[in-house]
């Protein structure tokens, strides 16, 4: 009989005796350690009404919830009005210093804008202070309390602002801190951040700034991310471990809330004297801005983690000398089982080229040992993209099917059901993952697929510590981890427990720094985006290879049938999850049908030319759904209405309501050569939201413009009405404007002004939305405009 000859790869990888008790062992410590690590994102249980005073109570919260959200209450409202004295009187009946900051905002020398004019708007915020003993400074707790027009905002923004109520009465009720904590409840944040603005730039607790707490939500449920940092962040970040009962953040995530353009009211009090922190809860963002963002859509858990934390963080914060908290550098840090990790920013470098050396050494040693040839290796790490793109390409059309069948899914957040479609992404990446390895195992040898798996994560911590250092942990650590398992794996006897150990410990690190971020990517990003959380789940599976291998039928240097059944057992689990795939992603189709409580989202919006007599209905949906296409049809440029802020719209004839456009009213005028200087008051004649006043740029140059006092300045003019101004919640008498002209010869200036109003409800040829059809989160649906142009 004739010795099986071996290379010396497969050899070094040779099935133990035991390993498949090794195999069952290591699998079910990295479950353990997943397990423990999404179990550390649950949200706490709510504290019922009669819970301890000096505790923060989700059952308490929740009255107020359900009087903020008891309908729309947008700026300007008077369900706004409403609002505002509920929280008023709830701040006052705590013995609190309380104020209503009444005012037009942006202050002066803030107000600039681009594209479609600068914003304005009436705001009135609610103030309320408890003084501190011996304050080092001024903790401000933030919380915006208008709603869109499309929705009660029973989450966005009425969670936090009765999670901001509920910790007042917790910490009046208890000893007095030692700094000032000053409670901002803003208004018009859904219009223009104005409320925050008209805060920080002109009341006088805001004069020498200080640490801010910003709340909010964009969706119904899950944990309390804290996202958003001030710069130099390590200091905060250190009191926010320690002093959040439940942690859950990470640097990546405030890496990438800083490149995207999204705003909060945390963004007025960046770039002043201020340093914060900045937490929302984010899943269910079905429901984002609609109709169903109620107080009974709320996650009352959601609830009870968002005032665990802040409770936590006013005391420590209202406790600490507020001078020591710019740290001079940002931390990175991550959620794990029982806290948060967090390290100074300076070692994101150190670390990330730590891991392509200990990567680099892996290598070497492996070629050093025998374990694969030079060749084995560089091909190892040039087959080791194949998995990484393929992964969240194969999700981006796996979504790309999902909306072609149901088209309505691609106007919204995310969907009202997305646990099997989420599932169905990760099943994917699983079956690239592992139809890889099935294929490539036998031919370039496991050592050579791990080494070049982990040199990939070794590039990208590198690539992310250029980029974005917050996030370079991401795959610097499971890099560096793998690498110096591998190395300790090389050096113990095969046969023995070391390199399984070793294997299995660094795969724990990865699952650790990895499976959170996966699982909260989904909410994050919505599943339009769903190749991210697709790359970092096979990246996640790249880092755990040499775990995966010792679940692998070994054919050694077997041949014939022997290696046959091995390769064949090899591919079972790769037809397996393709198989989950699709069984997943129909659940998710099959179960997320939309119905009254889950209905198709739908943008409708009615504009009436007052001059002309001409009404039309216009939307953005990009593929009509059948009731929208009653209404509208060809997309056409819309620039007659700038103060919507939307241009390219579908356009279809309406009956013209008798409804009255905004006057201008002329107060006075002086000439100074070409140029003439009007005085005029914009004033509606109806119940608006907002009114707007634009200049055709055809007809005159715009030299200065002040609004209700304020300076305007324009950053950017390229459309014909560019160059105007929107204000929000406009008084009776409307909003006097003065601008300086240089009419073009022969023309008189002609200047078009809008308001606008919400609820098509009454418009003749309108007809109500069947069960089963809903209205999008937009600011401009369901808006009803009145435009007019004026020729002076």
């Amino acid at each position: 009989m004739g010795v099986p000859v071996t290379r010396p790869e497969d050899r070094a990888l040779a099935r133990p005796r035991r390993r498949p008790l090794a195999a069952l062992l290591a699998l079910a410590a990295l479950v353990a350690v997943g397990a423990a690590g999404l179990l550390d994102l649950r949200t706490p249980a709510p504290r019922p009404v009669d819970a301890p005073a000096d505790e923060f109570s989700a059952g308490r919260a929740y009255q107020h919830v359900e009087v903020v959200a008891a309908e729309p209450h947008p700026v300007g409202s008077p369900a706004n009005d409403r609002v505002r004295q509920h929280v008023e009187g709830t701040l006052r009946g705590l013995g609190l210093e309380t104020e209503v900051q009444d005012t037009v905002a942006p202050e002066a020398g803030q107000l600039s804008g681009g594209a479609g004019g600068a914003t304005l708007a009436r705001v009135r915020n609610v103030v309320a202070r408890l003084p501190g003993t011996d304050p080092t400074g001024r903790v401000f707790l933030v919380s915006h309390y208008d709603s869109v027009q499309t929705g009660p905002g029973g989450n966005d923004n009425a969670a936090g602002t009765s999670t901001i109520l509920e910790v007042a009465r917790a910490l009046a009720a208890g000893p007095r801190p030692r700094n000032d904590v000053v409670f901002v409840l803003t208004d018009a944040e859904e219009a223009c951040l104005c409320g925050a603005s008209a805060f920080v730039g002109g009341h006088p607790l805001a004069a020498e700034g200080g640490v801010v707490l910003n709340l909010e939500a964009r969706g119904s449920t899950g944990p309390v991310i804290m996202f958003e940092t001030s710069r130099d962040n390590a200091a905060l970040v250190d009191v926010f471990g320690r002093a959040a009962p439940h942690p859950v953040g990470t640097s990546f995530a405030v890496e990438v809330y800083r490149a995207l353009p999204n705003d909060t009211d945390f963004t007025a009090f960046l770039g002043r004297d201020f340093v914060g922190l900045n937490a929302a809860y984010i899943d269910g963002g079905a429901i984002y801005h609609t109709p169903l963002d109620t107080a009974a859509s709320l996650d009352r858990r959601s609830l009870q983690h968002h005032g665990d934390n802040t409770l936590g963080l006013a005391r420590e914060f209202g406790r600490v000398d507020l001078t020591g908290l710019r740290a001079g550098h940002d931390a990175t840090y991550f959620p794990v089982p029982g806290g948060l990790v967090r390290y100074p920013g300076w070692l994101t470098w150190p670390l990330a080229l730590a891991a392509l050396v200990a990567v680099a050494a892996l290598g070497w040693l492996t070629r050093r040992r025998g374990r694969a040839g030079t060749g084995r290796l560089v091909a190892g790490f040039g087959l080791g993209l194949v998995p990484i793109v393929l992964a969240p390409l194969g999700a981006q059309v796996l979504w790309w099917g999902v909306t072609t069948i149901r088209p309505e899914h691609a106007e919204l957040l995310d969907p009202y059901r997305p646990t099997w479609y989420r599932l169905a992404v990760l099943a994917l990446a699983a079956t690239v993952l592992t139809g890889w390895y099935a294929l490539l195992r036998r031919w370039a040898g496991p050592a050579a697929l791990a080494v070049g798996a982990l040199g990939w994560l070794a590039l990208l911590g590198v690539l992310l510590a250029a980029l974005a250092p917050g996030g370079a942990y991401l795959f610097t650590l499971p890099a560096l981890a793998g690498a110096v398992g591998g190395l300790v794996a090389l050096r113990t006897r095969i046969d023995g427990p070391g390199p399984v150990v070793a294997v299995t410990v660094a795969g724990a690190v990865a699952v650790t720094v990895l499976l959170p971020t996966v699982v909260l990517l989904f909410p994050a990003m919505g599943m339009a985006m769903g190749g991210v959380a697709a790359l970092v789940a096979v990246l996640l599976g790249l880092a755990v290879l040499p775990v995966v291998d010792l679940l692998h039928p070994a054919a050694g240097g077997q041949r014939g049938l022997v290696a046959l059944r091995a390769r064949r057992l090899g591919g079972l689990p790769t037809l397996a999850a393709a198989m989950a795939t699709v069984v997943l992603a129909g659940l998710g189709l099959a179960v997320d049908r939309f119905d009254a409580a889950h209905p198709a989202p739908t943008h409708l919006m009615y504009a009436l030319d007052a001059g002309t007599g001409q009404a039309r209905w216009l939307s953005r949906e990009t593929d009509p759904q059948p009731w929208t296409a009653g209404y509208v049809g060809a997309v056409e440029r819309v620039d007659d209405l700038p103060g919507l802020g939307v241009r390219d719209l579908r356009t279809g004839p309406a009956p013209a309501a008798d409804l009255p456009a905004p006057t201008l009213a002329v107060l006075g005028e002086t000439t100074e050569g070409v140029n003439r200087t009007l005085r005029l008051r914009l004033t509606p004649q109806r119940q608006a939201r907002l009114v707007s006043l634009h200049v055709d740029t055809t007809s005159a140059v715009v030299g200065a413009m002040t609004v209700a006092g304020r300076p305007v300045t324009l950053d950017r003019v390229t459309e014909r009405w560019d160059f105007g101004v929107v204000f929000y919640a406009p008084p009776p008498e409307g909003v006097e404007i003065t601008m300086t002209v240089t009419p073009k010869p022969g023309q008189p200036v002609r200047l078009r002004a809008m308001d606008s109003s919400d609820g098509l409800t009454g418009l003749p040829g309108f007809r109500p939305r069947p069960s089963g059809v809903g209205v999008v989160g937009s600011h401009s649906s369901d808006v009803v405009a009145v435009a007019r142009t004026y020729e002076l």
